[in-house]
């Protein structure tokens, strides 16, 4: 199977992920080119035309395109700033779980693996858990099927589907529900989660992220498959018996109404 690593990067010449995935392709727009090259001398950086690059979902839509005219079976895109993907696996006592890290000279052998899964699955897109923590790995269920797919690791199957470029804040949300409208379905490696520092960085999404911009993207998406499956996440996640004002979270809780786990 044919299978590509892609990184969009925007602003961030020094590309963390490459530290990890080394043979990873970077995306940038063309006139930050001469900048990435200097700051990623081994790195097969790829010079992107005018006005492809400062929306996220112009530009992952853009490497989608040509990598799929170009032949490739399975095309992955990851974040800039991916520091290492891991798996929660039994321990040596009967309760414990440890983690194991991918390494990357194991990455391609492992990414075909899950590709040919998802397609035996019939579905068209696969990814990871978005949570390491451990209580987050629900160890029976090993995949997910209508599960939220985020954005730091995203791998399709060649298929029609595209991001939606009014919706750059929650376009991982919105592919999700896309793929699972069309395939009925998506699979998540639970046991498998990916390393990120996200909203942590400038350049990037945090160009044009702010609290204003967030709550139209999320009313966007709400007004886009409706309130019954993208819904505001309103719990508190204090554990405080009184509870504290908090910024409000425009990440949505999305209800997939089709079968699967």
């Amino acid at each position: 199977m044919n299978i590509t690593v892609n990184i969009p990067s925007y602003k961030r010449p020094k590309v963390l992920s490459l530290d990890y995935l080394p043979f990873c392709k970077v995306w940038v727009d063309h006139k930050e080119y001469e900048a990435y090259r200097e700051a990623n001398p081994k790195a097969n950086i790829i010079s992107c035309p005018e006005g492809i690059q400062g929306n996220l979902c112009r530009i992952r839509n853009y490497i989608l395109d040509k990598e799929f005219e170009a032949g490739v079976d399975c095309v992955i895109i990851i974040d800039d700033d991916m520091r290492a993907i891991g798996q929660w696996v039994k321990g040596d006592n009967n309760y414990g779980y440890e983690e194991e890290i991918l390494m990357a000279d194991r990455f391609m052998e492992w990414a075909e693996k899950y590709a040919s899964l998802c397609e035996q699955f019939g579905f068209k897109f696969w990814g990871l858990n978005c949570n390491p923590d451990p209580q987050g790995y629900r160890q029976y269920t090993p995949f997910g099927t209508v599960q939220y797919i985020g954005g730091p690791f995203q791998a399709f199957l060649n298929n029609p589907l595209r991001y939606d470029e009014a919706l750059p804040l929650k376009e991982d949300y919105d592919m999700t529900i896309q793929q699972c409208n069309k395939y009925r379905g998506c699979l998540r490696l639970n046991s498998w989660h990916y390393y990120v520092k996200q909203s942590e960085q400038a350049g990037g999404c945090a160009t044009y992220r702010n609290e204003d911009r967030e709550r139209q993207q999320f009313e966007a998406l709400q007004k886009k498959w409706g309130s019954d499956i993208v819904k505001r996440d309103g719990a508190d996640k204090s554990h405080r018996a009184t509870k504290v004002k908090r910024r409000a979270d425009y990440n949505p809780i999305i209800h997939i109404p089709i079968k699967g786990v």
